[in-house]
């Protein structure tokens, strides 16, 4: 037997939906961002009128990657900018992924234009490259501000890096994360006030500034503006704290006209806490309950400091939530079977889901042992009123251990190929359970994952 428990299918609630054409919102993204990059370099080709020489090569191809680096440097910043468009299209976790590669593609770009750009001009003042060096970065303006901002992207670089990242925590990271935005600001000068592109090219300049201040205005806005709004608007306050499981606890939130922020089952929120030790920083937590108009609820796992600190909330702590964010939602369903696949605490977005999906609904819920299964009392109460079958796997006791494998997980649920999967766990779960569906057959873009490694 490898379930603790194996609820009977019956007559299931809602109606099927109809298949849909997914939206290709990840190409059409990237074919935007690829068309601006083609733009930055019709500017370096309408602005040269030849190119002689190695020395002439050489500062051509410093300007192609300068002029790039500095488009990637507004990607970069776009990307994260938690423009509610791109998230709820695309999913937070693919947005910080592609924001990671940006800033690699970023720092590599800005090093290749440093080295093209001193090669270059040495060979054309014949003066050496470390008198070079130093006359362009002390005689030409705005050159020191560059270096500076340069040191310090390459220094986030550094820290970004996954051996650097698992060394400190998430809040540590973030902070010096932050030093991207005051390299940028100091790097932005040179680029105009010495780039053969921009001298004497007025269109240019205006459209460089455009780029620069739209993506700077709406980061402000979504980053800045919107939470503070938010927050004065609807008045957030825990309402009460309940354990649920070994070291999960549950929060309940109340808050005024909470319909307005547009939640739906399977979105997250940044939740900053505003009570001492856990205001400074936002915790990224999903709904663990559909959201009503008067009430939110998550439910959290003590795995860090932040998220331990939560049994200890006090009711009428005032709380700020940005979001709500991700595209871990009923909109990316295409099926009309859909199997639910959560590891410990990943069951949060999955409960939901698993409460207001129409159609054929089956939910896997793995964890340690029995007592770790949270929320396990309402998952059975949604499964028997909705008719949905609900398996329990746990580690422990052996008797009812199951692996993570196609084999495995086809014993479940016998037509598995026919299922739209949602899954949710830890990072190992996660790995394991989508190499057992692809060898069970499940189409990888039928397989929906979101993961809050940012």
């Amino acid at each position: 037997m490898s379930t603790v428990s194996h609820l009977r299918r019956g007559t299931v609630h809602g109606t099927a939906p109809r298949r849909r054409p997914a939206v290709p919102g990840p190409l059409l993204a990237q074919c935007v961002i690829w068309a601006g990059a083609a733009g930055v370099l019709a500017l370096w080709w309408t602005g040269t009128a030849s190119v002689v020489g190695p020395a002439g090569w050489l500062t051509g191809a410093g300007r192609i990657t300068g002029l790039l680096a500095g488009y990637a440097c507004a990607v970069l910043v776009a990307l994260m900018a938690r423009v509610p468009l791109l998230d709820h299209t695309l999913g937070t976790d693919r947005l910080a992924r592609w924001h990671a590669a940006a800033g690699r593609y970023t720092v590599s770009l800005v090093c290749a234009h440093i080295l093209l750009i001193i090669w270059g001009y040495t060979l054309t003042s014949q003066d050496g490259v470390l008198h070079e060096t130093t006359t362009l970065v002390l005689d030409y303006p705005d050159m020191l501000k560059a270096t500076a901002g340069f040191l310090l992207l390459v220094g986030t670089g550094v820290v970004s890096a996954r051996f650097a990242r698992r060394r400190m925590s998430y809040e540590t990271w973030h902070y010096l994360h932050l030093a991207t935005y005051l390299a940028l600001f100091l790097a932005f000068g040179h680029q105009l006030s010495n780039g053969a592109d921009f001298v004497g090219r007025r269109p240019a300049q205006l459209g460089w500034y455009a780029l620069y201040a739209g993506v700077g205005a709406v980061l402000v806005w979504y980053r800045f503006v919107v939470p503070v709004r938010r927050a004065l608007r609807h008045r957030l306050r825990v309402a009460e704290v309940r354990a649920e499981a070994p070291g999960v606890v549950s929060v309940y939130l109340t808050g005024e006209r909470l319909a307005e922020l547009g939640a739906r089952p399977g979105q997250f929120f940044r939740w900053r806490f505003l009570t001492p030790g856990l205001w400074w920083t936002a915790g990224p937590y999903s709904l663990s309950a559909p959201p009503r108009p008067d009430h939110l609820r998550i439910t959290v796992k003590a795995a860090g400091g932040h998220s331990a600190a939560l049994a200890r909330l006090r009711p009428g702590t005032r709380v700020w939530a940005e979001g709500p964010y991700g595209a871990f939602t009923e909109a990316r369903r295409r099926s009309a079977k859909v199997l639910l696949l959560a590891g410990g605490v990943g069951i949060t977005p999955l409960r939901t889901l698993f409460e207001t999906l129409p159609g054929e609904v089956t939910l896997v819920y793995r964890a340690r042992r029995p007592e770790d299964l949270a929320l396990r009392g309402e998952l059975d109460a949604i499964a028997a009123a909705r008719g949905a079958v609900v398996h329990y796997v746990v580690d422990e006791p052996a008797a009812y251990s199951s692996p993570l494998t196609a084999r495995a997980l086809s014993r479940l649920i016998p037509d598995l190929a026919a299922h739209e999967v949602f899954l949710c766990g830890p990072p190992g779960m996660a790995q394991a359970a989508r190499k057992a569906l692809r060898v069970a057959g499940v189409p990888r873009r039928r397989v929906h994952h979101e993961s809050f490694e940012f």
